[in-house]
């Protein structure tokens, strides 16, 4: 079987890295895999497998300097995109993310190549412009499925169109074993919180610190660092210092591997306003660290059992979220507890029992003159 992948680019970010596994999934297995970005050809921030075809449209992502320079990139991104896909000549094209959706269901108008359009953001708090808005609610229902992260943001989007959804979580790997990855110092006169994401609002990082500001005094052994870059980052630490906390919280800034430094903190913190998933929130558990998150929509619900292997917190409940941070803080026998369960992830969310959900999308979609010797090319 033949695949044709599009995205944006392969820059650093959650749509990005999951598109790479599957890629390399996909042409481990024997399928003949062509991934194509709209971008100037950038080195992909994720390794990817040595027999992907990788192509770029070089068409710049940077925002357009007005609407006839935004038109014409986005009229040569279609004409682009449509040569490569012909020319790659596949059984099927997947895409991610909306724009990246969009752009693909116009290339691929009149070519009889099933698309399957992968949205990886909460619908309900998307940022699309009305007129993308509008081209989605047209172009979506030719796409022959949908695929979603979650079954709740299946069903918001299916209230707005008409197209055959799939919900598939994403994969969870580790690059390593667990037990060579790192492992706390075990002093027991330090402890660390640990977040991590882009220092957007989003991430709610901004109540993560409240959260903090209103236990830090019981816990002066207690330290939070945040992992990731991004545009708050003057925010957050000025608003750190106005809480007293200056010495007690850092941003570390984006990392290329998280993993030593989650496996080496006691607590994860998933503050989100909302998510599409949530792979900061499974990483963490797959390190093995009692988790907290905001049971914000969609995504960690669908991830942590609640009192099993992690604990939700009412959206945006800052008091709530301080409160359980208490608790944890100051229960090392319960963090344990919880740490223990939090693993579990990497079987519950499998990169073999995700690639078996596409294979049944895959089934769904392709007519069965295609579908005869899954795995080969």
């Amino acid at each position: 079987m033949k695949l044709t992948l599009v995205i944006s680019s392969l820059e650093r970010g959650g749509a990005e890295r999951i598109i790479s596994v599957l890629a390399g999934a996909w042409a481990e297995r024997g399928r003949q895999v062509t991934l194509i970005t709209f971008d100037d050809a950038e080195a992909p921030a994720y390794p990817l497998h040595r027999d992907i075809v990788l192509r770029s449209l070089r068409v710049p992502n940077e925002l357009a300097k007005n609407f006839f320079s935004a038109l014409y990139r986005n009229v040569r991104r279609v004409q682009l995109l449509r040569r490569r896909i012909r020319q790659s000549k596949p059984d099927v094209v997947i895409s991610f993310l909306d724009f990246p959706n969009i752009i693909t269901l116009l290339a691929t108008r009149g070519l009889g190549i099933p698309v399957v359009v992968s949205e990886r953001a909460n619908p309900q708090y998307e940022e699309l412009k009305p007129i993308w808005k509008r081209l989605r609610l047209l172009l979506y229902p030719h796409a022959a499925a949908l695929i979603c992260q979650t079954s709740a943001m299946v069903a918001q989007l299916r209230q707005k169109m008409k197209v055959t959804g799939y919900a598939i979580p994403n994969p969870v790997e580790m690059p390593v074993p667990l037990t060579s990855v790192g492992s706390k110092d075990g002093s027991t006169n330090s402890r660390t919180v640990i977040a991590m994401g882009r220092l957007v609002p989003q991430k709610g990082f901004d109540l993560l610190l409240e959260a903090f500001a209103r236990v830090a005094g019981h816990h002066p052994a207690w330290s939070v660092k945040v992992l990731g870059k991004g545009p708050l980052k003057g925010q957050l630490e000025a608003q750190a210092e106005s809480l007293g906390l200056k010495n007690r919280v850092s941003f570390a800034g984006a990392v290329s591997d998280p993993f030593p430094i989650l496996r080496a903190a006691d607590l994860f913190v998933f503050s989100s306003r909302f998510e599409g998933f949530g792979n900061a929130l499974t990483e963490a558990m797959a390190c093995g660290l009692p988790v907290i998150s905001f049971d914000c929509p969609a995504g960690p619900s669908d991830i942590i059992r609640h009192g099993v292997d992690g604990v939700l917190v009412p959206p945006e409940d800052v008091a709530g979220l301080a409160s359980t941070m208490d608790r944890l803080m100051g229960d090392a026998a319960e963090r344990e507890r919880l740490a223990r369960r939090a693993p579990e992830v990497l079987t519950r969310f499998s990169l073999e029992s995700v690639l078996a959900m596409w294979e049944k999308v895959f089934d769904d979609v392709l007519p069965s003159r295609t579908r005869t010797g899954k795995g080969t090319s």
